[in-house]
């Protein structure tokens, strides 16, 4: 459905340290930048790309938003979480753990990255 999301940035570098940590503990190898200054992540015919915003204006965070990223397993989405802290990210909501709702059984891990921006690591039980 998706051909690729694009995120702002305020710091690319920081966020790009931050999203190759997080995301290599979801199989996704380092991201690339490319001669614009953005950094891009190719994984599984999706990309994810990170840009200071072109108009000028500070980066923010989509109020209400979300991106999640697809873990394998429960242990890749707590190693995501980690890595994630260990690399300028806040943990927010609640800890990474199973959520049930409407027949649904999923395994959540939500991050904030450097730039604020709402990120969760899921695993469908």
């Amino acid at each position: 459905m998706f051909s690729h999301i694009m995120i702002g940035a305020e710091d690319v570098d920081a966020s790009k340290a931050f999203y190759d940590a997080a995301l290599n503990a979801l199989g996704v190898r380092p991201g690339r930048i490319d001669p614009k200054g953005r950094a891009m992540y190719m994984h599984n015919n999706s990309i994810f790309m990170l840009s200071q915003p072109i108009d000028g204006k500070p980066a923010s965070p989509a109020n209400g938003g979300t991106i999640g990223f697809t873990a394998a397993t429960t242990e890749d989405a707590d190693a995501f979480h980690k890595a994630g802290l260990e690399n300028g990210g806040t943990a927010i909501e609640d800890p990474p753990g199973w959520r049930e709702s409407n027949g649904m059984r999923l395994y959540l891990a939500y991050l904030r990255d450097p730039s604020g921006n709402k990120i969760c690591a899921m695993c469908r039980g």
